[in-house]
């Protein structure tokens, strides 16, 4: 029943919906948590306290670690390399052709929109920073707090290109290696925002809800790509992904 009523939708629908869907509980659970911000209800109580807990439990070379991994995720250098990533990207996939430059254009996009959204709400809730006697580096950080922009910039990178490798070679054991990858990497860089004092723990779980909206808005693109060539080589049958 279900597997019919998803072919009697139109194409266009069928092609946009999977990521719609995503891009909706991803804005869904930011929404919910900048309401808990804004109305200091649940994260009132968890995010102090455990920004106190890390900052108690600083170990040197820990710390050292997690300076060197929030500072390849951050602003300066992590465009950078998204930038290299990319033209890497498209050399190998042969330097021509639609399919050469649709994944790191995907890629690019969706690192563009993910950073304008953060900075956009950042301005607009004004949270601000950890107060500076729980941040490792007193100052470093001049931005609003909320959303984690380190948070949202990994979350987008690892969920996006995630995405763009499992489509390639479909399957759920590669599909659950990526995602545990993903939110691996996601976890890492996270933690280390907490940890080095920078933000709550509502700010980085937020910043990964900014990438899961973002990943959703990249499935609906490629999916509506892909009904487009398929119609165009094929006289107008598509070919259901």
């Amino acid at each position: 029943m279900v597997q019919r009523a998803w072919y009697r939708l139109p194409p266009v629908l069928r092609a946009l919906l999977p990521g719609l869907v995503i891009a909706g509980v991803g804005l869904w659970w930011f929404i919910e948590i900048l309401d808990e911000v804004i109305e200091r209800d649940t994260f009132e109580a968890i995010d102090q306290p455990l920004l106190e807990w890390f900052a108690s439990h600083r170990v040197p070379w820990v710390t050292t670690v997690m300076t060197a991994v929030t500072t390849v995720f951050g602003p300066v250098v992590l465009p950078v390399l998204v930038a290299v990533g990319c033209v890497v990207w498209w050399r190998r996939s042969g330097g021509t052709g639609q399919r050469s430059w649709r994944d790191p254009l995907l890629l690019m996009g969706a690192m563009v929109v993910s950073t304008l959204f953060s900075v956009t709400v950042k301005a607009t809730v004004a949270r601000p920073r950890p107060a500076d006697e729980f941040q490792a580096v007193p100052g470093v950080e001049h931005s609003f707090s909320f959303p984690s922009g380190h948070s949202t910039g990994t979350a987008t990178l690892a969920l996006v290109v995630a995405y763009l490798l499992w489509r390639r070679h479909r399957g759920w054991r590669t599909g659950l290696m990526w995602a545990l990858v993903s939110v691996a990497l996601i976890g890492l860089v996270a933690l280390t925002r907490m940890y080095l004092g920078y933000h709550f723990l509502s700010d980085v779980l937020a910043g990964a809800c900014v990438g899961l909206f973002t990943l959703g808005l990249v499935v609906a693109a490629d999916r509506l790509l892909d009904l487009r060539r398929s119609r165009r080589s094929d006289g107008g049958h598509t070919v259901e992904r």
